[in-house]
């Protein structure tokens, strides 16, 4: 079977690397907030082209902590999408906030200026604009303006979207904050869970460094609330700056093999996601039909494995009950509906891309 991810082929071509990087923390004998997180935390916020990084247990830890360092207490309305798998969602409900969710545009899969100028209208207090399946929104900087003229914070959720650009400008950069996950499957992935914000506001990096830590102001002290452990351990981060030098690289066979699929697919029942060249970095090759399970049991017929991300809407989640009846994004729902994912990771081969190509042409509705 192909997988759709396959980090055991992923983890073996760079186990030199790792064992370098954990020998060093073994060596050391510091395993939490040492001199690897420090080093991380410069080169990620460096590569971001921000002021600082800070780096976190996962995240979904991210998404939280930088909504409550922007003020997002209990009762707040915030602008998210529903169609990213729940997790800003998630970081919602745990501080008590309300979400406000937002349609998406069909083309990008990411919400649009119009959409948060919906949401400040109706109040919001914050807006989080998510990079979905390693797309840049397109309309990022016209988000960023409005949110600064309303004097919103702006979150960027840019997990599945490390290098991603528009205009030359790295996601997570526009926004007061962004957050990132290093997920093992992310284009950045560490080998097991972690997180980062990264922000130009020294200070909003500052709260989020005490949050992290039982929001001690010095060790023992407490003197801020709605804190947890949330730390990136010395092996993950040793890790991680292994793996960042690399991360272009890896970008590029990413973009390299969904031009492949959009040169070789000729399948009239299926719609390829659309790119334009550094906007994407193909963290996940999202097509669109009408009958995505029978395409799905195609292709495992062909032993060839697929995934939705994301099959409901996050204001349908059963965790809401009628909670949210009365919202209707019809974007969001037709995605939710028509949406496959196919292989794309790197280390797939070109014989490998048109495996899958001649599985979804050979496929009838």
């Amino acid at each position: 079977m192909l997988l759709i991810n396959d980090l055991k082929l992923h983890s073996e071509k760079l186990r030199d690397l790792t064992d370098a990087a954990i020998a060093r923390v073994l060596d050391r004998g510091w395993f939490v907030l040492g001199p690897e997180v420090s080093v991380f935390e410069t080169q990620f916020a460096q590569y971001i082209g921000v002021a600082k990084s800070v780096s976190l247990a996962n995240g979904t830890d991210a998404l939280e902590l930088a909504l409550r360092a922007t003020g997002i207490d209990k009762g707040d309305l915030v602008a998210t999408v529903a169609n990213a798998g729940m997790y800003t969602t998630t970081a919602l409900i745990a501080i008590g906030a309300q979400p406000f969710f937002i349609d998406v545009d069909s083309a990008s899969r990411t919400t649009t200026l119009q959409e948060c100028e919906r949401a400040l209208e109706a109040g919001v207090k914050a807006i989080v604009v998510t990079h979905l399946y390693g797309r840049a929104a397109p309309d990022i900087k016209a988000i960023a303006a409005r949110c600064a003229h309303h004097k919103i914070p702006l979150i960027e959720d840019c997990a599945q979207a490390h290098g991603a650009k528009v205009d030359g400008k790295t996601v997570g950069s526009f926004g007061d904050i962004a957050c990132f996950s290093f997920y093992p499957t992310k284009n950045l992935g560490a080998l097991g869970d972690g997180g980062a914000i990264a922000t130009n506001n020294l200070q909003l990096a500052e709260t989020v460094a005490r949050l992290r830590q039982y929001g001690w102001s010095s060790k023992y002290q407490v003197t801020l609330g709605n804190s947890r452990n949330s730390r990136l351990d010395e092996m993950q981060a040793a890790i991680l700056g292994e793996f960042l030098p690399l991360l272009d690289g890896w970008n590029e066979r990413r973009r390299a093999i969904a031009l492949r699929y959009a040169a070789v697919i000729k399948n009239p029942a299926v719609q390829l996601p659309a790119f334009s060249g550094e906007d994407y970095v193909a963290h996940l090759y999202v097509i669109e039909t009408s009958k995505p399970e029978s395409l799905r049991a195609h292709l495992k017929a062909n032993q060839i494995a697929s995934e939705v991300h994301y099959p409901i809407p996050d204001y349908k989640q059963p965790v809401f009950g009628d909670q949210f009846s009365h919202v209707k994004l019809p974007t969001t729902e037709k995605l939710a509906a028509t949406i496959l994912t196919l292989p794309c990771y790197p280390e797939l081969t070109d014989a490998q891309v048109s495996e899958v190509a001649e599985a979804v042409n050979s496929w009838a509705p």
